[in-house]
């Protein structure tokens, strides 16, 4: 395990599931630091934050090296928030398109069950908005099966990342 991306205070996932990425034989996040950020980015995403979710998965996303599935995901997901940023914020759905297809790319072969974001989810739902890019307009990210939304401290934790 590497170091800088252990967080003993990162909570277990909600519920009873043991995503990728729960060590349940040791009670804790192989990488801590990255379910962090999944937590947040995740809330952030849901409220519409979709700058400060970008955020969160790309200050985690620079924890990990080339070629590794963490990286991946984090590249996906950040992706994925510019992807919903460009849609909504921007109305430029070319641009959403071609992020969404860039973060496919990167969500390939990551496992379904991810520190608690439903992948086979998330691709789904990027590859159906390319042809139809209102299916992200209401859409919210699952985390542990659920779909939270931000929080103060949500903001602060992208706050912090500056």
């Amino acid at each position: 395990m590497d170091e800088h991306t252990h967080d003993p205070t990162v909570s277990p996932p909600a519920g009873s599931g043991s995503p990728t990425g729960w060590l349940a034989d040791d009670d804790r996040w192989e990488h801590g630091t990255l379910r962090r950020a999944v937590v947040h980015g995740v809330r952030l995403y849901n409220a519409g934050a979709y700058h400060e979710s970008h955020d969160c998965f790309e200050a985690e996303w620079y924890n990990y090296g080339r070629g590794t599935t963490e990286s991946a995901f984090a590249h996906g997901m950040v992706q994925v928030a510019a992807g919903a940023y460009k849609h909504v914020d921007f109305e430029t759905d070319d641009g959403m398109r071609s992020l969404f297809e860039t973060a496919l790319q990167y969500l390939q072969g990551i496992p379904r069950d991810y520190y608690g974001v439903d992948i086979l989810e998330v691709r789904t739902t990027l590859t159906n908005a390319i042809e139809e890019p209102s299916v992200i307009d209401n859409w919210q990210l699952s985390l542990d099966g659920e779909r939270p939304t931000a929080r103060a401290v949500d903001f602060e934790y992208a706050a912090s990342l500056d």
